[in-house]
């Protein structure tokens, strides 16, 4: 795999850990409503899924659409201003990455996380001026699964997909890195269910640690 030059990742629950900060930002939300908090082993494997999939989560499905939408939106302005409360590079992110910039390969992030939160996000843990390029959930029209964020991505850095490993956490992940042509790698650290089966998203293999990365360069 000699010709790999660039690794993409998704954000939350693969590069980053933040589920810390959408759990406290949750939780803030249901005691302003009134009702109790969840254990953070019930929101972590949600994380990923994102605002609206949390929100049913704390509150239900059965929810008039203004009054769901009221709450989403509270939850996300609690989390942008705690967006980096206690989010941090999973364990051995920071030695990859390291790594990776002393030999001369590139890196990015392609996210379904809007660019109004992933932007600052990237900023406060001073990843933004190291990465080679932020694909948000709003830059393209498409959004993962569909392969246009990934492509988007080389066409930013300057690469063909054949010379990408993409690492996400969902099943949308692999499927985009798929249909993009590039290799794709299952991070089995990240924010996956019960009902997740990763065995059965096609990917090119699963990694269980960062730094199991290396054996694919």
């Amino acid at each position: 795999m000699a010709n790999i030059t660039t690794l993409l990742f998704d954000l939350d629950g693969t590069l980053i850990d933040t589920a810390p900060d959408m759990a406290y930002a949750l939780n803030c939300v249901l005691q302003e409503q009134g009702k109790p908090t969840l254990p953070y082993a019930t929101i972590r494997p949600m994380v990923s899924h994102g605002g609206a999939a949390l929100t049913r989560l704390g509150f239900g499905e059965q929810r008039l659409k203004a009054e769901f939408e009221a709450l989403r939106l509270r939850f996300l302005q609690i989390y942008l201003q705690n967006i980096a409360r206690e989010s941090a590079l999973f364990e051995g992110f920071e030695e990859l990455l390291n790594k990776a910039e002393q030999q001369g390969l590139q890196w990015g992030v392609v996210t379904n996380k809007p660019s109004w939160l992933s932007e600052p996000l990237m900023q406060q843990l001073n990843l933004a001026q190291r990465s080679s390029c932020l694909v948000s959930g709003d830059t393209t029209l498409e959004r993962k699964p569909h392969p246009e964020p990934l492509l988007h991505a080389c066409r930013i850095i300057g690469v063909q997909p054949q010379q990408c490993i993409y690492v996400g956490d969902a099943e949308r992940d692999i499927e985009a890195g798929n249909r993009a042509g590039m290799r794709t790698l299952a991070a089995l650290f990240g924010y996956l269910s019960e009902e997740d089966q990763p065995t059965n998203w096609n990917a090119d293999g699963l990694i269980n640690h960062p730094k199991e990365l290396w054996q694919w360069l």
